[in-house]
């Protein structure tokens, strides 16, 4: 139930939907109830039990011998009224016509009151996914390389969905079903106490056996949503790698295991299927078994005169009785149907429940200028129990340009996403000029840098969009000016609507190089005096490596870059070489330099090997 309330609180302020809610369900139950309560005297009326055809002296009912709530009372006195003035057919339009009223009336409110459940609905949906996603934007980078991007969007994406329909919709039968047990438990003790108590003691061995068979429904929607969450990332990873998978002949492979976990997805979900839709039938059998027994049960009373019911009043209660256990099953199959709410609940709250592990300090202040260099002192950096890099020392001066090289893993791609806070050092600090960045503002410091990485990042936009990334308000001689500088503008005239040209998932209507100069464009359009280059030509062939390369020593002047390379063009012209092995700084100085000093750097220019 902690989990339900806790769902609950999202549909805060819920007073706003809750209380018109109660008030035309309870508007609506009062309706809906009276139409079968008033069968009885409807029933006795229209067949003279106990009317008189006379005058309106003889009414066998007076005004005065009613109490004011007895609505059955007064629906009889009426209708014999009815009868003495103006014969069975003038009273036969008055009780039609009350009969249509309150299943008119009754209706609009049930109307209105679904609708603002629908609405509490919606709000509540709308405020689960947004902090589901507002809480993933916020996770360390961490985080998503322990879990899997299918299962954050299968929970962001179904499971809220699921919660949408169990959960708040268990909520609309908690209001409106129990109301409507109570005005017919009303009516059937108005009629006749006794038969009603005798009768109800059978209503707890339908609740036994519905029970038992939604007991297992926990476990089962735990391994649907797991085994769903599973198919969703093997669909984004066949779809993401999919130039792989045709490349290595695994799509064999790929269908199998996707159809393996389709195959044990279905087989979980008929099974819940099947106890779900047992407990509707079982749930009927058993109320025609009730009703059966009350017709056996008041008919025997009746027979032997142990009952004051006449045969309109226990034809009544028939009617009342077999509507007493919709509302019953109702409130049953939402329990039944709870369950896979509250799994899925669970997974969304432990999402949002995440914390990320980098966060702003209290007194973290913005820092909009950089004015003399970075510096790093006794950095470590550890993943798990593996050391990466092992107190390090370096400056980085502003304005130069500092090139990052070394065998692969020797903590280069590391020590760069040290630098805006994507992760964390073990031990040591890292300043920008006098300013630990931990006390930094995570936004400001990121805005001081650009990143132009070995993959580029883009998304399913126009040209123009993409440039203009992450900012409101850009022109488009902003954006031109931009492409220019990354060597992309003339490429871009070239396409078939130029800067509104879509570019596909990920950029794919566009050659390597072209994506590689579309991030750099980006890069330019930020401005930032800090530029973090992580393999950005790698990839690429030799002319559109010399294009991207241009691109990115046009990107690079005035400002100070950090460039991890493994190629010889990209890092001999650089200010400061530094070179990193087993996560310790062996090697810096200049290209020359390092070549003097017959070490690591010459070694690795030997093999002409810059891998990171």
């Amino acid at each position: 139930m902690k989990t339900y309330f806790r769902l609950l609180s999202f549909a805060k302020p819920i007073e706003k939907f809750a209380i018109p809610y109660i008030l035309f369900t309870l508007l609506y139950v009062v309706f809906s109830t009276s139409v079968l309560g008033l069968l009885g005297p409807l029933l006795n009326t229209l067949f003279h039990v106990g009317a008189c055809k006379c005058d309106p002296q003889a009414i066998p009912v007076k005004a005065s011998d009613i109490s004011t709530f007895d609505v059955s009372g007064w629906f009889k006195y009426y209708t014999n009224h009815f009868i003495a003035l103006y014969g069975e057919w003038g009273a036969l339009k008055f009780v039609c016509g009350v009969i249509v009223c309150a299943v008119f009336l009754g209706n609009i409110f049930r109307y209105l009151s679904q609708r603002i459940m629908e609405s509490l609905r919606i709000h509540t949906l709308l405020k689960i996914r947004k902090a589901v996603f507002d809480n993933v934007m916020n996770l360390h980078m961490g985080y998503f390389s322990n879990e899997r991007k299918g299962d954050i969007m299968s929970k962001i994406a179904s499971e809220v969905q699921t919660v949408q329909f169990s959960v708040t919709g268990t909520l609309q039968v908690v209001f409106k079903e129990p109301l409507l047990l109570i005005g017919y438990l009303i009516w059937l003790f108005v009629i006749s106490a006794k038969l009603t108590l005798i009768s109800l003691l059978i209503i707890p061995i339908a609740g036994f056996f519905i029970s038992r068979i939604v007991k297992k429904l926990r476990s089962q929607a735990v391994a649907a949503q797991n085994s769903y969450a599973n198919m969703i990332s093997y669909l984004d990873e066949a779809l993401s790698g999919i130039k792989i998978i045709k490349a290595f002949n695994a799509t064999d492979f790929i269908i199998k295991r996707f159809d393996d976990e389709n195959i044990r997805f279905s087989k979980i979900t008929r099974a819940m299927s099947k106890r779900q839709q047992l407990a509707s039938p079982v749930s009927e059998a058993l109320s025609v078994s009730m009703i059966s027994f009350v017709v056996l049960y008041g008919g025997y009373l009746i027979f032997n005169k142990k009952s004051d019911l006449d045969a309109g009043q226990f034809i009544a209660y028939i009617a009342l009785f077999s509507q007493l256990m919709r509302p019953a099953k109702a409130i049953g199959d939402a329990f039944s149907n709870i369950h896979s709410g509250l799994v899925a609940g669970e997974r969304i709250l432990a999402l949002i429940d995440e914390k990320p592990q980098i966060v702003d300090a209290p007194d973290a202040v913005v820092v909009d200028d950089f004015k003399e260099g970075i510096h790093l002192e006794n950095v470590s950096f550890a993943y798990n129990e593996r050391e990466v890099l092992k107190n390090v020392n370096l400056t980085l001066p502003k304005g130069k340009t500092i090139a990052l090289v070394g065998p692969s893993g020797g903590g280069k791609s590391t020590m760069m996403d040290l630098l805006p806070r994507f992760i964390e050092p073990k031990s040591g600090r890292i300043l920008v000029d006098d300013h630990d960045i931990q006390q930094i503002k995570t936004t400001s410091l990121r805005g001081l840098m650009g990143f132009v990485n070995q993959e580029s990042i883009l998304f399913n936009d126009t040209i123009f969009n993409n440039i203009a990334f992450g900012k409101i308000g850009v022109t488009q001689e902003e954006v031109e000016a931009a492409a220019r500088i990354a060597n992309a503008h003339n490429f871009i005239l070239e396409t078939d609507n130029g800067y509104e040209t879509n570019i596909g998932d990920r950029g794919t209507k566009l050659s390597g190089g072209q994506r590689q100069r579309i991030c750099i464009a980006r890069a330019v359009l930020n401005n930032p005096p800090i530029m973090l280059l992580d393999e950005a030509t790698s990839a690429l062939d030799t002319e559109s490596e010399k294009l991207v390369q241009d691109a990115l020593n046009n990107l690079m002047k005035n400002r100070t870059s950090l460039i991890i390379a493994h190629r010889l063009s990209t890092i001999q012209n650089a200010d400061l070489i530094i070179v990193l092995e087993d996560g310790t700084v062996v090697e810096q100085g200049s290209h020359l330099e390092l070549l003097a000093n017959n070490g690591l750097y010459r070694r690795l220019i030997d093999m002409q090997t810059f891998t990171g």
